[in-house]
């Protein structure tokens, strides 16, 4: 166990950005199968973090098959207790710009339910809130990284996550604009809402890739992918300004899964308290 307590969650393209040097991998193991690949343990300016490429390495998991439950289990086992989601959304309102980064603070489950999205099933019966799925604080200091960076950036926004792999229908995409989120992506749920149950602070960093399907002009999956690659290039310069920050002046957390577990403890066996030795550990 090293003392590493920040993680980054995010594409593929994250670990091969320059400013990071990739020290040496784990393979963790966990209740719920194995994790989308083995975490990465990298450095960036001399300041050590892990990774977790969401998709696998070269991207072979679609946003329904990633195993959510086994990426957050991993990183908790190994002492993180801060996760940094860097995912590419569709904007779903004028002002979110393709190329430009949102921190999100809310989200709406558009999921169809393919999804194991909570530590507590199987025996185990508790309840976390998710009032508040983003750690503000940890939000507002990726926000200000974003700034140093040069990045444009905005503070705040609803992140509505659907299925995939398709792409929205333009009904769709009026849809949920009508609710008021600000963009729209296939993989922070139940990401976001396993790090609340395991006690860690947790944020999005969305970069914009494209107005979804609602505006006039089409976009093509090959203009997307080319935002995406400029999109990274602000990662690399965010990057070397969040990591450092967060590891040399760590997030303050205040857990609030402390009491979930509700199921009589003389009803839990070997199995259930593996799982709830590592997510309720503080």
């Amino acid at each position: 166990m090293s003392n590493i307590r920040v993680a980054v969650i995010g594409g593929s393209g994250i670990y091969k950005l320059e400013a990071i040097k990739v020290k040496g991998s784990h393979s963790v193991s966990t209740p719920f199968g194995n994790p989308s690949a083995e975490v990465m343990e990298c450095e960036v300016d001399g300041n050590s973090f892990y990774f977790l490429p969401r998709h696998g390495i070269g991207h072979h998991f679609t946003p329904s098959e990633v195993n959510y439950r086994a990426n957050i289990f991993a990183l908790k086992k190994l002492g993180v207790d801060t996760i940094v989601s860097v995912s590419a959304v569709g904007s779903l309102q004028e002002q979110y710009s393709p190329r430009q980064f949102v921190m999100v603070d809310q989200f709406i489950d558009w999921t169809k339910g393919l999804r194991k999205r909570s530590f507590f099933d199987d025996g185990i019966v508790g309840h976390v809130s998710a009032a508040n799925p983003v750690e503000a604080g940890l939000s507002k200091r990726l926000f200000a990284a974003c700034e140093r960076a040069g990045v444009g950036a905005h503070l705040g926004g609803t992140y509505l996550c659907i299925e995939g792999p398709q792409f929205s229908t333009k009904a769709e995409s009026q849809i949920y604009r009508s609710f008021g989120a600000a963009v729209i992506g296939m993989t922070n749920v139940p990401e976001a809402f396993l790090a609340k149950e395991a006690g860690m602070a947790y944020a999005t960093v969305a970069m914009v890739t494209d107005y979804d399907c609602w505006k006039a002009e089409h976009c093509t999956v090959q203009e997307i992918m080319d935002v995406m690659k400029s999109n990274y290039v602000s990662a690399q310069a965010f990057i070397r300004e969040a990591i450092p920050d967060l590891v040399r002046n760590p997030v303050s957390i205040v857990a609030e899964n402390e009491y979930a577990v509700i199921t009589d403890p003389g009803l839990l066996n070997t199995s259930h308290r593996e799982i709830l030795d590592v997510i309720l550990k503080k």
